[in-house]
């Protein structure tokens, strides 16, 4: 499934104009599909994604998991494969595990009507888990790919959601 960025804004950075995924297989919440939406708006309204040695973008990515390892396969603005990096996926497991049970218990929360302070307290730690993995993911990507933090946090909501649909 790709998605096309908007018209680009000249005074934003965007290095990215495509994100493919890599099925249109709905989440298993109306919550998790509407997150990894946004991710996807988001990143392609304003990001940094600056590959080593390669030259100017625009770029594309087409993001996956495959063989338990996630996939950053980089492409042209014309869609032609450039380079794929590899990351393995076991740095970010317990950070997705974690996320996926925060995000569910705000899902429950909000659902059951369990009060604004918690559904606040539920939040800020989701907030927190993202946090720790858009900076993970900038770990994993330094000497390869140039990210600023805002679209590693993105980058990070996509991650989870591929790895909701394994």
């Amino acid at each position: 499934m790709a998605q096309q960025a908007p018209p680009r804004r000249p005074a934003e950075q965007r290095d990215l104009v495509r994100i493919t995924l890599p099925d249109e297989t709905p989440l298993p919440s109306a919550y998790a599909e509407a997150d990894r939406r946004q991710a996807v708006a988001d990143l392609l309204a304003a990001n940094r994604f600056a590959p080593r040695e390669m030259g100017a973008g625009p770029w594309g990515l087409a993001l996956s998991v495959r063989e338990g390892r996630l996939v950053f396969d980089i492409r042209d603005a014309e869609d032609a494969p450039i380079h794929a990096i590899v990351l393995a996926l076991g740095p970010f497991r317990r950070l997705i595990k974690d996320y996926h049970m925060v995000v569910e218990s705000h899902e429950r929360a909000v659902m059951e009507n369990h009060g604004e302070a918690r559904v606040q307290a539920i939040d800020m730690g989701r907030r927190g888990l993202h946090n720790e993995g858009a900076e993970l993911l900038v770990e994993r990507l330094r000497g390869r790919v140039a990210v600023d933090f805002e679209t590693a946090r993105r980058l990070f909501t996509l991650v989870c959601a591929l790895h909701q649909r394994i």
